[in-house]
């Protein structure tokens, strides 16, 4: 497993699930596969009776986060991959549910991809092009939706985050229009610096 600051963490951004998903763009032998399988299956077999994941494997025990970088948001991204690649109907259901987390708890105080409503947006938009189920895709306009009427307006008041960088990719504004660019097509969406 990585580490980070002496952790072990299982995010996307800089833990288990972002190197999981780079090893499904790659061609592995099969007891490599039957790796990479085992590994997911163990983070599902691990997270909290709420649906949530784990930030680290030192950090079992607060369920918190939900953003792309820690928590169901990221997770979720790299098990829908894993539904695709191996056609297996666990990783879907395990994507779902982390899905379920973020429509309950992901409409976040940040605008951002990493730890905003943008980021766990393409939750949704990730499921809809798996499954072309039209619920993925209501879900994901709400969220945008929120973002276009409310963001500003909550921003200025203080009572969202526009990130510590405002303007940037996976902090702040920088993030929401490129998911306000994603929805103009949604089948053909992918999360910025991440999906291929």
């Amino acid at each position: 497993m990585y580490e980070w600051y002496g952790e072990r963490y299982w995010g996307a951004a800089h833990g288990l699930a972002g190197i999981m998903h780079v090893l499904l763009d790659v061609e592995l032998k099969p007891d490599e596969l039957e790796d990479v399988k085992g590994t997911l299956k163990y983070m599902i077999n691990n997270c909290f009776p709420s649906g949530n994941y784990p930030i680290s494997e030192e950090d079992r025990k607060r369920d918190v986060l939900v953003h792309w970088c820690h928590g169901a948001p990221g997770i979720a991204l790299t098990l829908v991959k894993a539904a695709k690649v191996f056609g297996d109907k666990e990783f879907l259901d395990a994507a779902i549910n982390a899905a379920e987390v973020v429509w309950s708890s992901g409409l976040l105080k940040r605008v951002g991809i990493c730890h905003g409503i943008s980021g766990n947006a393409y939750v949704f938009i990730s499921l809809y092009q798996l499954t072309g189920n039209i619920e993925f895709l209501y879900k994901a306009k709400a969220f945008t939706c929120f973002l276009l009427d409310r963001a500003q307006k909550l921003t200025s008041a203080g009572e969202m985050h526009g990130g510590d960088s405002p303007y940037s990719m996976f902090e702040g504004m920088g993030g929401m229009a490129y998911l306000f660019l994603d929805m103009i097509d949604p089948s053909k969406a992918r999360f910025p610096a991440y999906e291929l």
